[in-house]
């Protein structure tokens, strides 16, 4: 299969495993499946329903909308704006929660006047 978006969500599951520790093999258990699907999966061989996208989230805990967070695959925009918002995107989904209510903070008293 050809399709974007089974790749990018594919490259998205590989990094959240990585990221984590898990081998295939690992994930494929915590999951239920066996490591070839996940393998399918991460390579956009299958084409993965929302029920096994929602197994694959729990198994890696997070919520199943953060394996559609794959703008770092996809080519930024033209314009200036839209690729620093990409390079700020990026910075702040890899914070915690505690440091994000900072940035917050720190926005809000910069910019709400």
């Amino acid at each position: 299969m050809n399709e974007p978006v089974l790749r990018l969500v594919g490259q998205r599951v590989r990094e959240l495993r990585k990221k984590q520790g898990y081998s295939q093999e690992e994930l494929g258990e915590m999951a239920g499946f066996h490591f070839s699907y996940i393998g399918g999966v991460e390579r956009a061989e299958k084409n993965i329903t929302l029920l096994n996208l929602q197994k694959i989230a729990d198994a890696l805990q997070v919520n199943v909308h953060e394996l559609f967070y794959y703008s770092k695959y996809v080519r930024a925009g033209n314009n200036d704006k839209e690729k620093l918002l990409n390079e700020i995107n990026e910075k702040l989904w890899s914070m915690k929660s505690s440091d994000l209510k900072k940035v917050n903070l720190l926005l809000s008293e910069l910019f709400d006047n």
